[in-house]
């Protein structure tokens, strides 16, 4: 199979050749639409490929990036971000792919956030679509597809590796030209603008927003994710009643994340019960990652986090041996953490001298 990769992109001087120096290890056209930059990022995308086109900007994702895909001549297409990285061992795993090609979409891992190499924050996107289906992203901000047919997981993973951050207004300004023109907004937008209203601090908008879409026939995963924001929401305007509550309510979609059950471990351990703490930490360390059913997994809500907290209620609790077992685990995940390290030279003495 042949594979086109599509971006969008302004004013991405700065990334643009790191990302396309990546796609150009596997992409048979790459194909860059750019929506009104004002540096040298053309130049940079010409570097590159001789497909670079242009697209006005019309505060609609999705309008740009299904102009891009129509540029396409590809068995299938594929779309980043100027910020995305491939490492050489994952633009393997694409090659791969694209010799075993029996798919209408592949799903890829994409981290979000990473501590070095390793990804911190991660989901799941579609990633890779057959062209012959004519797929198309859907909603102005937070675009997406909704892939049908066979569908593949793989384990290749794109980084989004950001040097700057996006105007932190932008899409909130759509979502709200978009209400002043009296368009309504689909469930999957409405979460989606209710959590850039949190985003901006706009906490009881946000309440209010998230709240009625709670009410609605939304994607679980969402679902799931607007009780955790509205935890954060209600939190931030001291309605603790409140926050539990909607914290609670998650529960009635899907087995406890493990970013809820350690938001529980907390509240134990600052009232004392360290048994009830220990029970909801240890419990965040058999929860299944979310990525696998397409939500978002905050990877060290699933690992580092409760680990290390199981250490210090197992010293509290006197239990030194199992304090440090913890310690030691957490380790291996980030061998050069401080925490990890001052607790390691503490175990040293505390076993140490009891022995």
């Amino acid at each position: 199979m042949t594979l086109s990769v599509c971006l969008i992109v302004k004013d991405e001087q700065e990334v643009l050749g790191r990302c396309l120096n990546c796609v150009s290890k596997f992409a048979d056209q790459i194909i860059v639409v750019d929506t009104g930059s004002s540096d040298d990022t053309v130049e940079e995308a010409r570097k590159f490929t001789d497909e670079v086109y242009f697209f006005e900007w019309c505060a609609d994702f999705s309008a740009a990036r299904n102009f891009a895909f129509e540029k396409a001549d590809c068995d299938y297409v594929m779309w980043l971000d100027a910020d995305d990285v491939i490492s050489d061992e994952n633009c393997e795993k694409i090659k791969k792919l694209k010799k075993n090609a029996d798919f209408d979409a592949a799903y890829l891992l994409y981290a979000a956030s990473a501590d070095g190499d390793k990804p911190t924050f991660e989901y799941y996107r579609e990633r890779i679509l057959k062209r012959s289906r004519n797929f198309k992203f859907e909603g102005a901000v937070h675009e997406a597809v909704s892939a049908s047919g066979k569908i593949v997981y793989s384990d290749a993973v794109i980084l989004h590796k950001k040097v700057k951050e996006n105007e932190p207004l932008r899409n909130l300004k759509i979502y709200q030209k978009q209400i002043a023109r009296g368009i309504c907004l689909d469930e999957r937008s409405k979460f989606y603008y209710g959590r850039e209203l949190f985003f901006n601090g706009m906490y009881l908008e946000s309440a209010a927003v998230l709240e009625n879409f709670l009410t609605g026939n939304g994607w679980i995963e969402n679902k799931i994710e607007a009780c955790l924001n509205l935890y954060y929401v209600y939190s931030a305007i001291c309605e603790k009643e409140k926050a539990q509550n909607a914290l609670l309510k998650a529960f009635l979609y899907a087995p406890p994340r493990s970013e809820f059950c350690c938001i529980l471990g907390e509240k134990f351990m600052r009232e004392n019960d360290f048994n009830s703490a220990i029970f909801w930490y240890e419990t965040a360390l058999n929860a299944k990652s979310p990525a696998l059913s397409g939500g978002f997994a905050n990877v060290d809500y699933g690992g580092f986090i409760p680990l290390m907290q199981l250490c210090v209620l197992y010293d509290r609790l006197g239990d030194y041996e199992k304090a440090n077992s913890y310690n030691e685990a957490a380790g291996k995940i980030k061998p050069m953490n401080e925490n990890y390290l001052n607790n390691k030279k503490y175990f040293r003495k505390r076993l140490g001298k009891r022995n």
